[in-house]
């Protein structure tokens, strides 16, 4: 929903900026100008450039953006969709494995190769020298 005051355009208004020197994205009916943030973006300006005044929301979502970067989008807002334009898509967060638990499965892996490399070679051990005792 938009808020109190808030600016909002059409879809015909954010196409209009389409240009490396005029760049909006409709990414989940928020308008957002990013002209400035073309030569920071880390996947490189021509991503944005070749989204520019089209509707972004699909290809932010396959990218699988972090939510560190959506919180850096919050600077770029300019506005928000008309209401009559507006669609329903749902919003991907950064996935919980990345973070707590990705360690955990890390530190559990790191712990398992040794384990089973141990238990292999006690194997081998008892089988090579188990056998010839006197």
């Amino acid at each position: 929903m938009s808020g109190e005051g808030e600016k909002t355009f059409t879809r015909a208004d954010v196409a209009k900026h389409n240009t490396n020197k005029d760049t909006w994205l409709l990414i989940h009916n928020s308008i957002y100008d990013v002209t400035s943030f073309l030569n920071e973006h880390p996947g490189g300006e021509e991503v944005l450039i070749e989204q520019a005044g089209k509707d972004a929301t699909e290809n932010f979502e396959d990218v699988g953006h972090s939510n560190d970067a959506r919180e850096m989008m919050k600077k770029f807002k300019i506005g928000e969709l008309v209401e009559s334009e507006r669609t329903k898509v749902a919003q991907k967060s950064e996935p919980t494995w990345t973070t707590d638990n990705q360690s955990e499965q890390n530190s559990m892996k790191s712990m398992l190769l040794p384990l089973i490399l141990c238990v292999v070679a006690t194997l081998f051990y008892k089988l090579f020298f188990g056998g010839a005792k006197q």
